[in-house]
């Protein structure tokens, strides 16, 4: 079975959260989210450029919360490939208490230049807001689930997997906030860490220019594949 069309059942695994989640009221539902889109060009001795496009948006209802994340990224140099990445994200939330709740998530990367081509993951877990302020929010989530993985020499790898996140938000001033994840998932075969730092600066109105930096690591890569992989872009960020 391909990696795509397992990723496809998984995903059928996680709709039936969001279709349950469609019993709250609409006075209490709400959706938002944020469309990011930069581009940087250099010329002379050397001829560059890199691009980078994200999208998010998040349905929140009393005790649900529906979070999907894409983005993507890509750069050349002398009209030459040089990065080529891709991500879709999704987690559904079931709150209980105060500060706890449930989580399923399903990640998929798919990188040209990386030891591993495509990666999907699907996870179920527990996790817990630590922090819940008006300038620091932090949530922590662990869980267990399955990884499916292709290499870029075509071999694949079925790993069961442990994941563990870590989410922070910091609103640093009215117009100014970062936020700093880190996600590792840790199987058999490969133990995948990535974070991303992002620094947020609102211009005027719901347009803001974000700073960010990424890296995803990989322990265990095909040879002469690089185990860490860096991605950094400045985009305006439009939030609705």
């Amino acid at each position: 079975m391909s990696i795509m069309r397992r990723a496809a059942l998984a995903l059928c695994v996680c709709l039936p959260h969001a279709a349950a989640a469609q019993g709250g009221g609409p006075a209490t539902d709400s959706v938002s989210g944020k469309a990011a889109l930069g581009y940087l060009a250099t010329s002379g001795n050397t001829e560059s450029e890199s691009t980078n496009a994200s999208f998010s948006v998040v349905y929140t209802l009393p005790d649900w919360r529906h979070s999907f994340n894409l983005s993507a990224v890509g750069a050349s140099t002398n009209d030459e490939t040089t990065a080529e990445a891709y991500l879709f994200g999704y987690e559904a939330r079931r709150s209980f208490g105060e500060h706890n709740f449930l989580f399923t998530a399903l990640d998929w990367k798919r990188d040209r230049f990386s030891g591993y081509a495509e990666q999907v993951s699907q996870t179920i877990g527990y996790g817990r807001r630590f922090l819940d302020g008006e300038r620091h929010l932090l949530d922590a989530g662990l869980g267990a689930g399955a990884r499916q993985s292709e290499l870029r020499d075509g071999t694949e790898e079925d790993d069961r997997i442990l994941r563990g996140s870590v989410n922070y938000r910091w609103v640093m001033t009215e117009t100014t906030d970062f936020e700093q994840s880190i996600v590792v998932e840790s199987g058999s075969t490969n133990t995948m860490t990535e974070s991303r730092s992002a620094l947020r600066a609102r211009i005027i109105g719901n347009i803001a220019l974000v700073l960010s930096y990424r890296v995803k690591h990989n322990s265990a890569v095909p040879a002469g594949s690089a185990k860490t992989d860096r991605f950094s872009s400045v985009a305006l960020e439009y939030a609705f």
